[in-house]
């Protein structure tokens, strides 16, 4: 689909343009903000060992119990999407996570506090389905990968927020007054979204889907997961976005600070420094996908031994700390997973219809979120285990790589046999389409 017609429009088709970049941009700024309070615990992660009075194990919860919540919501939210439209979604998700963060704010146990990142990640479970799902209706397939590296990109500008933004308001007005203040982006985006916001082009209506319940539940879910393009997508997204999902939602500061003596200034300006090189990445890459179809796969694989290298270098380092080039360039290329995971969705998009796309998408958006979780749960178990040796620690990053590439190389010629077969039939349908 995307991609896959040689740069032409398909039949059916929308049209693009301002409006849709107007309405698009409504959609990815609800994202923005979503990323900001994710992101938000990574710069605040040493002031709530202190302000709950907690060790790494239980610090890495919040992140934790945040994504289970994220990921398991991926395909109840996907099929939401599919049924109830973007609109209503997003809704939905923007007053769940502006109320996670107030929460947050005013959270006085670490109990209530571990209950409002639960809401926020429930909330942010909404936003990038819902976003994706927009793309596919306003945008020609051709645009979807740059349009889905652009919604990427968005994203992480609010990743930047919080590294330069909310860590200054953190340790300037305090706590209570940072967070708090945060939320009001969420007031912001939700009124946007009522007023500007429509699902999809006039005369570009989705055909209207029957309610079956349950049936159609586990039919929507049994023919996106039967498709190898679902769960090549899947495990792209698994292998390539965990890292620096790891690095800069929880154990990036932390590692920086305590195993590379770096001081919080220092460490801050690494962290912008990922953001940074993901926001240019993928730009390269939404590119590349779009007009070369075949360098998916080596994009990401290619990060995914890049980043393993970079790390297994740096935790090697015989020196008590590794050297700040070394640092810069590992921040560097942890830049370029969250690009090489949105390669995931440019599998599962074309082995799907488009009644399917919020089900594909929420199936696909699991993987990084799901690897993500348990690295951070394991880093953390391991740095109590063994005295906070990070090298320890983050070599469970290889595992799961490990894991991840096995399932791409198993699944990787299933995916394309059963891509061109669409294509070929697409190209038949639309030589026989009345003019």
């Amino acid at each position: 689909m995307s991609g896959a017609n040689g740069g032409g429009t398909l039949p059916g088709d929308p049209p693009g343009g301002r409006r849709a970049l107007a309405v698009w941009g409504i959609g990815v700024a609800v994202y923005f903000v979503a990323v900001i309070f994710r992101t938000s615990l990574g710069v605040a992660g040493l002031d709530a060992a202190d302000r709950f009075d907690v060790n790494a194990s239980a610090l890495s919860t919040f992140s934790i119990l945040q994504l289970l919540v994220y990921a398991g919501m991926q395909i109840p939210v996907g099929l939401l999407v599919d049924r109830l439209g973007t609109k209503r979604v997003l809704g939905i998700g923007v007053v769940l996570f502006t109320a996670g963060q107030l929460g947050f704010a005013f959270s006085p146990s670490y109990g209530m506090a571990l209950a409002s990142r639960a809401l926020l990640g429930c909330g942010d479970a909404m936003t990038f389905i819902s976003v994706l799902r927009l793309g596919t209706r306003w945008f020609p397939a051709r645009r979807g990968p740059l349009v889905a590296q652009m919604a990427g990109l968005v994203g992480m500008a609010g990743n930047l927020v919080s590294t330069l933004v909310l860590a200054r308001l953190l340790h300037g007005i305090g706590w209570t007054a940072a967070f708090a203040g945060s939320a009001l982006a969420g007031v912001v985006v939700f009124v946007l979204l009522v007023v500007f916001l429509k699902d999809h082009p006039e005369g570009h209506e989705p055909e209207p889907v029957t309610h079956q319940g349950a049936t159609y539940v586990r039919r929507q879910i049994a023919l996106s997961w039967r498709e190898p393009g679902t769960r090549l997508g899947l495990w792209v997204h698994f292998t390539t976005q965990f890292p620096a999902m790891v690095f800069l939602l929880l154990w990036g500061m932390p590692f920086l600070v305590e195993a590379q003596g770096l001081s919080r200034a220092v460490a801050g300006e690494l962290l912008t420094l990922v953001v940074l090189s993901n926001m240019a990445v993928g730009l390269v890459y939404g590119q590349i996908v779009a007009r070369h179809h075949g360098a998916r796969l080596p994009l990401a694989l290619g990060t995914v031994g890049a980043t393993a290298l970079l790390w297994a270098v740096t935790l090697a380092c015989p020196a008590p700390t590794a050297p700040m080039w070394l640092l810069v360039v590992l921040c560097a290329v942890l830049g370029a997973c969250g690009p090489a995971s949105m390669i995931g969705f440019d599998f599962a998009r074309p082995a799907n219809p488009p009644e399917r796309q919020g089900t594909a998408s929420g199936i696909t958006n699991m993987g990084g979120f799901v690897a993500s979780m348990t690295t951070l749960f394991a880093i953390g178990v391991l740095l109590d285990a063994t005295d906070d040796d990070y090298a320890v620690a983050f070599s469970s990053v290889f595992v799961l790589q490990a894991v991840g590439v096995s399932q791409i190389l198993r699944l990787r010629r299933r995916a394309a046999r059963r891509e061109r077969e669409r294509l070929v039939a697409s190209r038949v349908t639309s030589v026989h389409v009345p003019v």
